[in-house]
């Protein structure tokens, strides 16, 4: 029970994730789900429902079809949607329901390749895991079957790995197309947010990868193994409010809770502070400090607030923070109170 939380609604899951990494991809991705999962992406995880248009179905499975694990009639649902949209692949994403019945999503992989002609990728989330988790494996799985030629390098062609709304809190990658073109980069593709399906296939074109969160750091790895593409961590759009905030600390003792990537790049805006990182996330000891912590609990974390003067947040964890004293600065993070940048 100490991770149950009592001023926070749920945090963004592993399923929604997934589905957050292949939504522009132009892809079909089917929700393994009777209806209520799906709600949760389209309704509050997936902001760019609103705008942008994507081939996201729930597989309406029937409490009989769940519980005598009726594959066959998801794959049959998913050859007609075949006909009827175009798309270079198709995508199945675990949510409780098979992670309770046992599914086995490399059969299941099988049965809908054969049937619809297309590549399936299938990712085994079951709703109990956070977001970056559910990410991570959609990455992977993504580079591993889609970016297997070499392709000639484009010397000033950077590709950013894991730009989705609940790590940035955008729905555009205008803000990170042009940081880093300010540094330099002719060509920035997001992988996933404002590019395609084929931008996956060229990854190798690329002459460097810029991870912005942990979910991302698999995907690269195996880029880096499979062509030699190097590649580093940061987090290039800091909001204009957090950076200014930074900008005036001096002498203070400071925690920043974000994404693990996001934390890492506003610490560096800080002078003469001492400053840790957490995150209710994944945590890579890597690219940690030493003082730097996973959030156990609400109550853990109040308790470890105790210890700074000033706490850069999303706002939402005022509710948390019950007895702190000190200064909180807000850091908006998507996946934690679906607010946007």
């Amino acid at each position: 029970m100490s991770s149950l939380l009592k001023h926070l609604s749920p945090l963004a899951p592993d399923d929604s994730g997934a589905c957050g990494v292949f939504y522009e991809l132009g892809g079909i991705t089917v929700i393994c789900d009777a209806g209520g999962c799906a709600g949760n992406v389209c309704g509050f995880d997936e902001p760019r429902w609103h705008e942008k248009q994507s081939a996201l179905f729930s597989a309406g499975l029937r409490d009989m079809d769940a519980i005598l694990g009726r594959d066959d009639r998801l794959v049959e649902k998913l050859r007609l949607i075949c006909q009827q949209i175009e798309a270079p692949f198709t995508a199945i994403v675990g949510t409780p329901v098979p992670a309770v019945i046992a599914t086995d999503f490399h059969a299941l992989q099988r049965m809908a390749e054969r049937k619809t002609g297309l590549p399936c990728i299938t990712v085994a989330s079951d709703g109990t895991k956070l977001y970056d988790y559910g990410e991570m494996l959609a990455y992977e799985e993504l580079f591993r079957r889609f970016a297997a030629e070499a392709l000639p390098v484009k010397p000033e062609k950077v590709g950013v790995i894991g730009a989705t709304p609940l790590n940035t809190g955008l729905t555009r990658a205008d803000s990170i197309i042009s940081a880093l073109k300010s540094q330099g980069y002719s060509e920035v593709v997001c992988f996933g947010m404002d590019s395609g399906f084929d931008a996956i296939t060229r990854a190798s074109e690329c002459a460097h990868l810029l991870v912005i969160s942990p979910s991302g750091l698999r995907a690269a790895e195996y880029l880096h193994r499979r062509f030699g593409t190097p590649y580093s961590v940061g987090f290039p759009v800091i909001p204009a409010q957090a950076a200014e905030a930074a900008g005036t600390l001096r002498g203070k003792r400071v925690l920043i809770v974000h994404q693990q990537f996001a934390a890492n790049a506003l610490r560096g805006m800080l002078t003469d502070c001492e400053a840790d990182a957490a995150t209710w996330f994944m945590l890579d000891r890597a690219y940690a400090a030493p003082q730097d912590f996973r959030i156990r609990s609400e109550a853990h974390l109040c308790e470890a607030a105790q210890h700074y003067d000033v706490i850069f947040a999303d706002a939402v964890l005022k509710r948390v923070l019950r007895g702190f004293s000190g200064e909180l600065i807000d850091f908006p993070h998507f996946a934690v109170s679906g607010r946007l940048n």
